[in-house]
């Protein structure tokens, strides 16, 4: 699979844009690919974004904006994770019309659905009847490969990694984080081949070398994360066999204590950074530079929530590589 895109522009591109878009092409020419959590944001109009290209009739269309913004977000950043998937298992269509309507160029993560590391139903009114139920689908491989990674086959040279992203478990589902492993080995041991794989975790009791040796028996990255309750990456980053595959992958989401709707009501509609993280991004800069040194690919992904607007996050951290020896 290919990771260094090939990238077409045209015409003319916001400042911020027209800044950050080279020093990423030419990152993602060393393998180091670095993007977004989703994109659809309206915040990023103007600087990422030309307002002219989503009038209609003379005003901004929220509609067209959404469905057409994708192609524009590809003349500058190289890779964007898709969170959306989590959420259900496209279709044969969708998939077809998301790879269509973007360019060649644009690499994608995607979260796989949580209909496969969901070990039980969150009680949520979204959840329905199965609110606070079992998943009977949960770490079912052959229902991973037929709703999700056969769909993507035709397109897997464009899928960066699928993540797994798995949410806390509590003590009375997995006692031990080895009761949890357990299930995640024969797991990882039937998924087919054609993707890179990674794993999300969100139990910080998790992370040890039992964890760790299990991921790399299968050729999984750890996804690095900066989240609510776990660990700082730079932290994780110095855990014996924390590297666990040939490709690494971080995700950067929330400052450590943050949950997600704080974030959100803090930062919305995302325009500018308002909470600098400086560990953070020393992180990914660190992350970047183990990367090149060892000629892995990287995919390293930023949220809005983490400081208030993503692409000025990337845009701190690309200038620390270049100024970095």
């Amino acid at each position: 699979m290919s990771f260094f895109p090939q990238f077409e522009m045209a015409g003319e591109l916001p400042p911020q844009a027209t800044r950050l878009g080279p020093k990423l092409r030419a990152l993602a020419a060393e393998g180091i690919c670095i993007g977004t959590s989703s994109w659809k944001y309206e915040g990023w109009v103007g600087s990422i974004y030309r307002p002219e290209r989503y009038k209609v009739r003379g005003k901004f269309s929220n509609k067209k904006f959404e469905s057409e913004c994708l192609s524009e977000f590809a003349e500058t950043f190289p890779i964007v994770c898709g969170d959306f998937a989590f959420y259900q298992f496209p279709s044969s269509e969708y998939w077809k019309r998301l790879f269509q309507e973007s360019p060649e160029s644009l690499q994608f993560a995607f979260k796989v659905p949580e209909d496969i590391t969901a070990a039980k139903w969150p009680r949520h009114a979204r959840y329905g009847t199965r609110a606070g139920q079992d998943n009977v689908h949960f770490l079912d491989a052959k229902v991973f490969q037929t709703l999700f990674a056969r769909p993507l086959e035709r397109y897997a040279s464009r899928v960066a990694t699928l993540i797994f992203e798995f949410g806390t478990f509590a003590k009375s589902t997995f006692p031990t984080p080895d009761l949890f492993l357990s299930r995640l080995d024969p797991f990882l041991a039937a998924l087919p081949g054609g993707f890179r794989y990674s794993i999300e975790i969100r139990n910080p009791e998790y992370l040890g070398s039992n964890y760790f040796t299990l991921l790399a028996s299968h050729g999984v990255a750890h996804v690095f994360n900066a989240w609510t309750r776990m660990p700082e990456i730079a932290a994780q980053m110095e855990m014996p066999g924390a590297f666990t595959a040939d490709h690494i992958v971080a995700r950067c989401l929330l400052r450590k204590g943050r949950t997600f709707e704080q974030g959100v009501e803090a930062f919305a509609p995302y325009q500018h950074i308002q909470d600098p993280n400086p560990s953070v991004r020393d992180a990914i800069r660190r992350l970047a530079e183990h990367a090149r040194q060892r000629k892995k690919p990287a995919f390293l992904f930023v949220n809005n929530r983490l400081e208030g607007n993503a692409p000025s996050t990337i845009e701190a951290i690309v200038d620390s590589l270049d100024a970095s020896p």
